[in-house]
């Protein structure tokens, strides 16, 4: 499959999301196309299984489940946010990000996050990262919808970036720039929650 008739069947299953959700009896409606699908051991979510013909990337990736809760940009950005300001890997300055804490989000899921669960973080390109809750308290990662006050775009960071400020925390700052972002996927669309 050319990936221009790819991604035009991942945004047409995105776009069509919204009006399933709906149909569902989701607890609010979606406004937009889904950004963030969150999976695995969640409360009653508000849509069902992932629909390998509509949900083309996600099964490419090899993602299954259920349930699921999903969140449109209003959704994610209704939640409290906080801003952090790391200098990132890519250009080596500091960057002002906002945005909600990821067990914030968790928490909006229905996750009751222990000291076994664990985070699978999947980026649109396929890139995972694992990070504890234990860990994603901690570093106070958050679920980035902002950079330098603007939304951030497909095809760059976003438009949702699980990251943290390493710059805070002298364990992750002692390391060389790229290394302290490895558990960090930017255009971060999809979480699975597990118990180790």
């Amino acid at each position: 499959m050319k990936k221009r008739h790819f991604l035009n069947a991942s945004l047409a299953g995105a776009v069509a999301m919204p009006s399933w959700a709906a149909a569902q009896g989701s607890r609010r409606a979606q406004s937009g196309p889904t950004l963030l699908t969150v999976s695995g051991r969640i409360g009653a979510g508000n849509r069902g299984p992932l629909d390998p013909a509509l949900d083309q990337m996600m099964a490419k990736q090899k993602i299954m489940f259920d349930k699921a809760q999903v969140f449109d940009f209003a959704a994610i950005t209704a939640l409290p946010a906080i801003s952090i300001r790391p200098t990132l890997e890519y250009d080596g300055k500091p960057h002002s990000l906002k945005g909600p804490l990821l067990l914030d989000v968790m928490k909006a899921c229905g996750v009751k996050a222990g000291d076994k669960t664990l985070l699978f973080l999947r980026a649109v390109d396929g890139y995972a990262a694992q990070v504890s809750a234990a860990d994603a308290g901690k570093y106070r990662f958050i679920v980035a919808t902002h950079l330098d006050g603007q939304p951030m775009a497909l095809g760059g960071l976003g438009p949702l970036w699980a990251v943290y400020d390493a710059d805070r925390f002298p364990d992750m700052a002692a390391k060389p720039l790229p290394a302290r972002f490895a558990n960090c996927p930017w255009a971060t669309y999809h979480i699975e929650v597990r118990e180790s």
